[in-house]
């Protein structure tokens, strides 16, 4: 495959490095970064600084998060004009930096650009002969973080794998640049193609035990069942999916830990969580918790987002369901319970005591994986439907007075249903819908006065061209190569 790269990405290198805090390399001076990184310990700081700036506003820190609910039909908005709202209402434009939801590219080919960097600098130790067991595994770390940025970066630009694999991607961006280089855009097949690659090749070099804050082998492998996931490829997806289950190095929180588990950090669900400190990746009132908080609940908090009528209904079908735990009064009433308390800790401490808005990301959680293996499970060319339901009543139970499935009662919309309910607010609902091709309803005339969309109707499918964002106008300007492959509808 031709290895394509990416003009502005060496342009935002430059502009972000003066006001956010960067790896110790620095990519904007290419010498410099070859010689940055000469032994593991150089690798390590290299590693800390990517699983960083993974945590930015503009990445898994918020934003990214909050798109794959704000769309999905299990949110709404209380009015127009708090921040990201745009995202709900899918009002994008490719010229406005406010709503052109730029900040993803422009980060995510950031984080790239620091994870090739990592790469290129370890395979020129290694080929020199001094390659160690260390710079191996930092080297996987970066191979599958780069995997992971990859498989979101395709989904918020690109279309569904499953509705036409033929059609735009994003950029393969896989060694450093020149400033003079006029990338274009990949297919969807080709980037889902390099994720699996980088995938394969990470493996194999990383760490089997538990790494707190970072990427193991099995974070590696629950990604992969994600991306095969999202190309119909069941059989792979199961396989990758058990052997995380399997591993018996996490476990499922019993229901009277479920809710505490969002109080503190690093449980035994959590295959990969990134960290954010009091001093370190804390956005404080524009953190991702304070976005979900009802009004002035805390200071700063502004009540943006909140359950729609039709999450609560869905979770309502058992009053005791222990996610209700996570769950507080919103602003519209004072009988409903449409704030989410993932990202705040149930007591508002976060979940170290000390911050409602310093609470790690829960990138991947064992659950997820269970559901992920029931859907597989069940779509196999051969149905496992007794595998199918013994995963998703693992994760069913936390709804106690709910039946549980069995291999003659499991469907489709039970297991769709029950990833709405346990992974509310950690941006997956949205794409399960896109994945999935199902209609996607919003609620938006519960709030008085009621939210008037102008950019969407009520109801959508993935043939709405909005369900991708726009290529940024200032990514075309740069680049006059790319400016013929602007997503349709922009």
């Amino acid at each position: 495959m031709k290895k394509i790269k990416i003009l502005l990405t060496v342009l935002c290198v430059a502009l972000l490095a003066s006001c956010e805090d960067f790896l110790d390399v620095k990519p904007s001076n290419y010498a410099a970064a070859e010689t940055s990184i000469t032994n593991a310990t150089d690798a390590k700081v290299a590693v800390n600084g990517l699983m960083r700036k993974m945590t930015s506003s503009s990445y898994y820190g918020r934003n990214f998060v909050i798109y794959g609910d704000a769309k999905g039909g299990d949110f709404a908005v209380r009015s127009q004009g708090r921040g990201l709202d745009y995202y709900y209402s899918f009002n994008h434009t490719a010229t406005n930096i406010n709503n052109s939801g730029s900040g993803f590219w422009t980060q995510l080919y950031n984080n790239i650009l620091q994870a090739n960097n990592l790469i290129m600098n370890i395979e020129k130790i290694e080929e020199a002969g001094d390659g160690t067991t260390a710079l191996s595994g930092y080297k996987g770390q970066a191979l599958t973080a780069r995997a992971l940025m990859y498989f979101d970066l395709v989904r918020l630009y690109g279309k569904p794998y499953n509705l036409d694999k033929t059609s735009y991607g994003v950029p393969l961006i896989l060694e450093p640049l020149d400033a003079a280089d006029q990338p274009t855009r990949a297919t969807v097949e080709e980037v889902y193609e390099q994720i699996l690659n980088d995938l394969a090749d990470a493996a194999p070099l990383l760490s089997k035990s538990v790494l707190k804050g970072f990427l193991n082998y099995y974070a590696n492998k629950a990604i992969e069942a994600r991306v095969h996931m999202f190309m119909d490829n069941f059989t792979s997806a199961l396989a990758a999916a058990e052997e995380v289950i399997t591993s018996g190095k996490y476990t499922l929180y019993a229901n009277d830990d479920w809710v505490d588990s969002w109080s503190s950090e690093f449980g035994s669900e959590s295959i990969f969580e990134l960290a954010i400190y009091p001093a370190e990746a804390d956005l404080g009132s524009s953190s991702l918790g304070y976005y979900l908080l009802r009004l002035n609940i805390v200071s700063g908090a502004s009540g943006w987002f909140m359950a729609s009528n039709y999450f609560l209904e869905r979770l309502g079908e058992d009053p005791t369901d222990v996610r209700w735990g996570i769950m507080d009064y919103d602003e519209t009433s004072p009988t409903r319970f449409g704030s989410c308390l993932k990202y705040t800790g149930v007591d508002l401490k976060g979940d170290k005591g000390t911050s409602a808005s310093a609470v790690n990301v829960k990138v991947i959680r064992l659950s997820e994986i269970y559901l992920l293996a029931a859907e597989a499970a069940l779509k196999i060319p051969t149905p496992d439907k007794v595998k199918a339901a013994t995963y998703l009543n693992a994760i069913r139970k936390r709804a106690p007075a709910l039946d549980p499935a069995t291999d003659a009662t499991i469907t489709l919309d039970m297991i769709v249903e029950e990833r709405s309910k346990e992974l509310f607010m950690e941006g997956h609902r949205f794409f399960d819908l896109i994945r999935l091709n199902r209609s996607i309803e919003f609620n938006d005339e519960f709030i008085d006065p009621a939210v008037l969309i102008p950019h969407r109707d009520k109801i959508i499918d993935r043939t709405f061209l909005k369900i991708v964002l726009p290529i940024p106008q200032e990514e075309l300007d740069a680049n006059p190569a790319i400016a013929s492959q602007q997503n349709s509808g922009y």
